[in-house]
């Protein structure tokens, strides 16, 4: 039961951010704004519940990220994440390498 509901949340997440990634590639400008004043504070409260699960405690470890066995260390890739899709990432946005074709990633010129 846990593994059925587990996908169906993910699906309604995926579904959710292709319905908002289609109004920002498609909608006309008042539809813009009213998306915008709806989701923007949704999606930031959003990551900042996510961050703040992903504090560091006081040894400098994660508390989502580390196991009895292995500690991780801050910050962690969740934390990484953020840095880079909100902060570094205010240029346009590069595909993950493991999302882009295969033969682009093989025309890729050397680096000498």
């Amino acid at each position: 039961m846990d593994a059925i509901l587990g996908q169906v949340l993910r699906n309604a997440v995926w579904e959710r951010l292709d319905v908002l990634s289609e109004l920002a590639n498609r909608a006309d400008a008042s539809s813009l704004l009213s998306v915008a004043r709806s989701e923007i504070p949704r999606l930031t409260a959003g990551w900042r519940t996510l961050l703040t699960a992903h504090e560091p405690d006081e040894r400098g470890n994660c508390p989502q990220c580390s196991t009895r066995l292995r500690q991780r260390k801050a910050p962690c890739a969740v934390w990484r994440s953020a840095y880079e899709h909100l902060v570094a990432g205010g240029l346009a946005p590069r595909p993950a390498r493991h999302l882009r074709p295969a033969q682009a990633l093989r025309r890729a010129a050397p680096v000498p």
